[in-house]
C-alpha cells in the first residue's frame, strides 16, 4: 500500500507578521565577545573578516553591517576598537554598525572607475589596525576546506589574494595566515550554528515572506503568462535575498534558472524558489488541473515520483530533532530515493541562516548532531530529469528545547501561535507527526501541490 495519497485540503491562512523582530545591540556585543573567546581558544592573535555582496553573512552576524555593491573588511585585534574598511558607497552604513567600530574608507573596495587617487597602502592600513609581524591571523570569508580537498586545509583561503598576500607580507608566510571560517560556520561548534531566540523569530519573518511568495505564484500562475508575469505574482521585495529568485518551466527545466520571457503552456513542468535572510521555500509542480492533463508518459507522476518523494520528506520531518545525527537523515533519504530513477543530489538537509546554506551535518556516516537553537532546511533534491523532472518540498524549521520554546512563547507569542498552527496542520491534515522541538517556520508547512491549477489538491501521508 502506498505511504501517500492525494487529498483536497485548503492551506490555512497562518498569518503574516506585521513587524520584523530586530536584534538589539546586546545581541551583537555578546556575539563579538564569544568570537573573541573562540579566537583565543584557537590560538589566533587577530581576525580578518571579509565580505562582499554575495558573502556577507559572517560580517553581518558580528556587526549588523553588510556591504552593498562593494567589499568590506573587519579587522579585529586585541585591546583595540575593530577597524571596518568600506568603499565609498558603504562608509556611512559601516559607521552605523551595531558594535563600536572605526569605519575607514578604503577606495579599492569601491566599484571600478570610482576615485582611488587617495588610496592608502593596504599594508599600512592593516598595521595601523594592529596586524603585526609574527602574529597568527585567522581569515573569515564564507567557506573552509577539509583534508579531502587539501593537504593543508588551513592554508586554503577563498578571500581575495591581494588581501591574503598583504597579510602574509606583514605577519610572515609560514602558515601564520589561516582559514578561520569554522569558528563561525562549523555545523555544530560554529558560533552561527546556534541562534538566539530573537534570531529564530527574525528568521520566521523571512521564512513567511518567501513561502508566501511561492504560495502566491502557485495560486495565480496561468497558461499564457510569461515566466516574468508569473513571478510578478510573488510581490517580492520584503528583505534582502539570500539567493536569486528562481523560476523555470518546460522541457529545459532547471531549478536554479531565473525567469525569462518564455510563455507558459498547459502541461508544462515548472519549479520556483524564493530565498530571504533566514528562509527559503521551493516547490515543483505541473501546470495542469489533474493527471489527465499531464503528458501521456508522466501521468503516473504522483505515484512514481511525487508521492514517494513526499513520503521521504515526511519521514525526514518526523525524524529530525535535537540529538539526531546528520547521518540518520542522510541514510533515510538514501533509503527512499538513492536510485537511478530519483538521482538524489546534494545533502538532504542543511543549516540555514542569513546565507541560504551555511553548513550541514547531513552526509553519509555523519555523527554530528542537531542542536537546540539551530535553523534547518528540509532540502531533498531528486533530479530525475525528463520526462518526470523532479519534486520539491523545501522549507525551514527551527529546533528548540523546552527552555527555548518557553522563551519563544513568552517573548514572541505571535510567532509561537503561527508555529503551533503549522504543526497542527502538518499533523492533522498531512499526517506528519513532529517532535515537540520541531518548529516549522514556513507558511507552506509541508504542503505539496503537484498540480498548480488545482493548488488545494495536495499530497499527504496515507
Amino acid at each position: 500500500m502506498p505511504a501517500f495519497r492525494l487529498i483536497d485540503a485548503k492551506l490555512p491562512d497562518f498569518g503574516i507578521p506585521a513587524t520584523r523582530p530586530e536584534l538589539d545591540r546586546s545581541v551583537y556585543l555578546a556575539r563579538f565577545a564569544a568570537l573573541g573567546r573562540a579566537r583565543r581558544a584557537a590560538g589566533l592573535d587577530a581576525l580578518v573578516v571579509y565580505a562582499d555582496r554575495e558573502h556577507s553573512a559572517n560580517m553581518s552576524d558580528i556587526t549588523g553591517f553588510d556591504p552593498r555593491f562593494e567589499e568590506a573588511l573587519l579587522l579585529i585585534t586585541p585591546d583595540t576598537t575593530p577597524t571596518l574598511l568600506a568603499g565609498p558607497e558603504n562608509l556611512g552604513r559601516a559607521a552605523n554598525a551595531t558594535i563600536e567600530v572605526e569605519a575607514r574608507l578604503y577606495p579599492p573596495f569601491g566599484l571600478l572607475g570610482q576615485d582611488r587617487t587617495k588610496t592608502p597602502a593596504l599594508a599600512e592600513v592593516l598595521r595601523n589596525a594592529g596586524i603585526a609581524a609574527n602574529q597568527r591571523v585567522g581569515v573569515l570569508g564564507w567557506k573552509y576546506f577539509g583534508p579531502d580537498e587539501a593537504s593543508k586545509p588551513e592554508s586554503w583561503l577563498e578571500t581575495p589574494s591581494y588581501i591574503v598576500d598583504t597579510l602574509r607580507q606583514i605577519v610572515g608566510a609560514d602558515g601564520r595566515v589561516v582559514n578561520a571560517n569554522a569558528l563561525l560556520m562549523h555545523a555544530v561548534s560554529g558560533l552561527r550554528a546556534v541562534n538566539e531566540i530573537v534570531q529564530i523569530a527574525q528568521f520566521e519573518f523571512g521564512a513567511v515572506a518567501c513561502s508566501e511568495a511561492v504560495k502566491a505564484v502557485i495560486a495565480n500562475v496561468r497558461p499564457g503568462m510569461s515566466e516574468f508575469e508569473a513571478v510578478q505574482q510573488m510581490r517580492l521585495g520584503v528583505l534582502p535575498h539570500s539567493c536569486h529568485t528562481m523560476f523555470s518551466s518546460g522541457d529545459k527545466l532547471v531549478g536554479l534558472n531565473s525567469p525569462s520571457g518564455k510563455k507558459l503552456a498547459k502541461g508544462d513542468p515548472m519549479t520556483s524558489a524564493v530565498g530571504y535572510w533566514g528562509g527559503l521555500s521551493s516547490r515543483m509542480g505541473w501546470l495542469v488541473e489533474d493527471e489527465s492533463e499531464l503528458p501521456a508518459n508522466v501521468r503516473d507522476y504522483v505515484d512514481r515520483l511525487a508521492g514517494p518523494y513526499f513520503a521521504c520528506a515526511a519521514e525526514w520531518y518526523e525524524t529530525i530533532g535535537i540529538g539526531v545525527t546528520g547521518g540518520e537523515l542522510d541514510a533515510l533519504a538514501r533509503r527512499h530515493l538513492d536510485t537511478p530513477f530519483f538521482k538524489l543530489v546534494l545533502n538532504p538537509g542543511h543549516l540555514i541562516h542569513l546565507d541560504e546554506w551555511m553548513n550541514t551535518q547531513v552526509y553519509p556516516g555523519s555523527k554530528e548532531v542537531f542542536l537546540s537553537g539551530q535553523a534547518v532546511q528540509c532540502d531533498i533534491i531528486p533530479a530525475a530529469g525528463p520526462p518526470y523532472y523532479g519534486a520539491n518540498i523545501e522549507d525551514g524549521i527551527a529546533l528548540l528545547d523546552d527552555k527555548g520554546r518557553a522563551e519563544l512563547k513568552s517573548d514572541f507569542p505571535d510567532v509561537w501561535n503561527r508555529i503551533q498552527a503549522r504543526r497542527a496542520f502538518m499533523g492533522d491534515v498531512l499526517g506528519i507527526r513532529l517532535k515537540p522541538e520541531v518548529l516549522p517556520l514556513s507558511n507552506l508547512a509541508g504542503a505539496m501541490p503537484p498540480y498548480w491549477l488545482s493548488p488545494n489538491r495536495i499530497v499527504s501521508k496515507a
